[in-house]
């Protein structure tokens, strides 16, 4: 087991995801740590004591990316379950994720993502990511009329 307490968790985590969308393009990060390390997937991460959601997915996005939405719209709730050792989870996350659309900002890669893009919608399953990523993609494309 590792020192990080998210690791052979007792209880899941929340986490906090955002679909920033600029046009018709949704921002990929490159993770940059477990879970899921080097893999393409939607800026967010886990929510602090006594921050509210929106707050923590603006400064997820914020710290991550160096972009600014506009309002922020409730799309899904995911669970995130990595396998582990003896049958229990080496991850637990309840991933709140919200979609919103670019107000400001250039995008680049701070805390613990190595790369960012903008992509677009022929190009976001070229990228290997997690089918529910996928998934919560199609969902905002849907919401924000661009499907």
């Amino acid at each position: 087991m590792s020192g990080n307490s998210r690791e052979y968790p007792t209880r899941p985590w929340v986490g906090i995801g955002v679909l920033a969308f600029r046009g018709n393009d949704v921002l990929l990060i490159r993770r940059g740590r477990p879970p899921r390390l080097g893999e393409w997937s939607l800026p967010g991460g886990g929510q602090r004591l006594g921050e509210t959601a929106e707050a923590c997915a603006r400064r997820e996005l914020r710290e991550e990316t160096g972009i600014e939405v506009g309002p922020l719209d409730l799309l899904a709730v995911v669970d995130a379950i990595t396998p582990g050792e003896e049958g229990r989870p080496r991850f637990h996350y309840t991933i709140i994720d919200y979609v919103a659309r670019w107000e400001s900002g250039e995008a680049r890669a701070g805390g613990d993502v190595t790369e960012v893009m903008w992509c677009g919608s022929a190009d976001v399953a070229r990228h290997g990511m997690w089918p529910e990523a996928l998934r919560v993609i199609g969902l905002a494309r849907k919401r924000l009329g661009l499907a």
